[in-house]
């Protein structure tokens, strides 16, 4: 994989799939709840369910870190990965509360906020001298 933007679009893609999975794991156990299927579940249930969810969650982060770092020949710094990384955790978030959790809405400052996060992507890959 050579192509700057094929490995680009690569890491892109494992941070998605990671974050999807992560979201699940972070939250997903409080769906279960509202659904009863985990209202009686102990703590340390919902923490192993999590966790397990979490395990496959590195089997995609550590990759997408590991090939789009650009010591190890990807386009992105470390400070570049992260920012891209927490716009598409707060992108994922957003999709699964308005999709599993109807009583969570959007609002005007949810959008100033992605707005930022937009400008933060912008700045972070700005080329400064």
């Amino acid at each position: 994989m050579n192509s700057p933007i094929a490995t680009g679009l690569l890491t892109l893609a494992l941070l998605l799939v990671s974050n999807v999975l992560m979201t699940f794991a972070w939250y997903g156990h409080l769906k279960l709840s509202q659904m009863g299927v985990s209202t009686h579940w102990p703590l340390f249930v919902v923490i192993l369910f999590s966790w397990g969810i979490a395990l496959f969650e590195y089997a995609f982060m550590v990759p997408a870190n590991r090939i789009g770092f650009v010591d190890n020949g990807g386009p992105f710094t470390l400070l570049q990965l992260k920012v891209v990384q927490e716009v598409i955790t707060l992108t994922v978030f957003t999709v699964f509360v308005t999709v599993f959790f109807k009583s969570e809405q959007l609002h005007w400052n949810h959008f100033v906020a992605f707005l930022f996060l937009v400008m933060a992507v912008y700045f972070a890959f700005l080329e400064v001298e």
